[in-house]
């Protein structure tokens, strides 16, 4: 028995492609989510933002929920080259002054939104996304503790002075970074960032080492 004209359609539609792709859906979310907020994006401007229908939206990701999640996974994925790159450095001043100067000049790029999307994503908001800033609260914590650890080694090796707190002195890495951050988000640009850097690392305790060698 032949097919209906509405059979062969639904058929067609099925053994289609995806009508998007999901990585550049992903990063065109991250924009819209970095710019308005996690709670200021909606299901609608999401679709709009990506050309897409809602099912088509679901069937991806599941809901916006997800979706915020997957973008949280591609901004990590933007600064971990900064973020790793200095927790190798050799010295702990050098690992100090590489997170924020990457920091800097991340928030600094012409083509980033302004601020953090950590921050500006799901900072405040409904009791609805307390899950959500618990996830960005805990990937902060989890930077804030690879950088104590980094720090702990250095203290260990001597290149901190004795008495120094690795706990203490990563919280202070972490608060300038996210300072900086909502001063990017305020409209200060590259030049005025690095200041903030510069003012940062004078306060920044001398290694013994440093000191020997004066």
């Amino acid at each position: 028995m032949s097919q209906s004209v509405d059979e062969k359609n639904d058929h067609a539609r099925i053994g289609r492609p995806r009508e998007f792709d999901k990585s550049e859906a992903i990063e065109k979310s991250m924009l819209l989510f970095w710019r308005q907020g996690y709670e200021g994006t909606s299901i609608a401007d999401l679709t709009e933002a990506l050309g897409i229908t809602r099912p088509s939206l679901y069937a991806a990701f599941g809901n916006k929920e997800l979706l915020f999640r997957a973008v949280l996974d591609r901004y990590d994925e933007g600064t971990a080259e900064f973020l790793s790159g200095s927790l190798d450095l050799p010295t702990a001043r050098e690992v100090a002054e590489g997170l924020l100067r990457g920091a800097a000049n991340f928030h600094a790029r012409p083509v980033n939104p302004p601020g953090c999307l950590m921050v500006h994503g799901a900072l405040v908001g409904s009791a609805e996304s307390d899950p959500l800033r618990q996830e960005a609260r805990n990937r902060r914590a989890r930077l804030r503790e690879a950088i104590r650890k980094r720090l702990e080694r250095a203290l260990a090796e001597g290149d901190l002075p004795e008495g120094a707190d690795p706990g203490a002195l990563a919280r202070y890495i972490v608060a300038v970074m996210r300072g900086m951050a909502v001063e990017a988000a305020s409209g200060a640009k590259g030049g005025d960032l690095n200041q903030i850097v510069d003012m940062a690392m004078r306060a920044w305790p001398a290694s013994k080492r440093r000191a020997r060698h004066r």
